[in-house]
């Protein structure tokens, strides 16, 4: 038999194709509808970590003046360590969250503020008045009084804080210890601002 003397159906062949096209759209739209689940799935998982990621930059930490006592309180020439708190301290930091600076009274009313922690890997140094030098007990780094390194492995010189009198009362624009270290940017003084 001769295929084209075979009459087609119409009607059949209609709803093989109509079939076919609804086969295809319920795929094609089945196949959208899981792409946009996924990709909403992942904005959800995506979002908060970003938002974790970006929060520093986007909320940073600008520091809070830290009142240090009346200026009267030091002597001119002196170098004492006065006990503050960390302006960001975790809930759970505990005894950690109370640090120190030394503080230097230069002048009537010029002071200088120098973290307590040694620039090479955080250990608290001590001030030896008889030498006029800050010693870091734990690798051997030694600073002068201006904070400069003297000795040692320390990169950088003691970091400063800023220090303004008010009111009669020395303070200090106290910021978490990543901010500070992020401020330093590289310098090589040791200033923050």
């Amino acid at each position: 038999m001769n295929e084209s003397a075979t009459p087609r159906d119409p009607l059949h062949d209609a709803t093989v194709g109509d079939d076919a096209a609804r086969l295809v759209s319920r795929r094609r739209f089945l196949s959208r509808v899981s792409l946009a689940l996924t990709g909403l799935a992942g904005a959800v998982i995506s979002l908060p970590i970003v938002a974790y990621l970006l929060s520093p930059l986007l909320n940073a930490n600008r520091g809070t003046w830290v009142g240090l006592g009346p200026a009267a309180g030091y002597q001119v020439g002196e170098t004492v360590e006065v006990a503050i708190d960390d302006p960001s301290p975790l809930p759970w930091a505990g005894q950690t969250a109370r640090t120190a600076v030394w503080l230097r009274r230069d002048g009537d009313v010029r002071f200088t503020a120098f973290a307590v922690n040694c620039t090479h890997l955080g250990c608290p140094v001590n001030w030896r008045a008889a030498a006029d030098l800050f010693f870091c007990p734990c690798h051997g780094g030694v600073y002068y009084a201006d904070g400069t390194v003297a000795a040692g492995p320390p990169p950088r010189p003691l970091t400063r804080y800023e220090v303004r009198l008010r009111d009669g009362q020395v303070e200090i624009l106290n910021q978490s210890l990543s901010s500070t270290l992020s401020a330093l940017g590289g310098r090589k003084d040791g200033r923050t601002s």
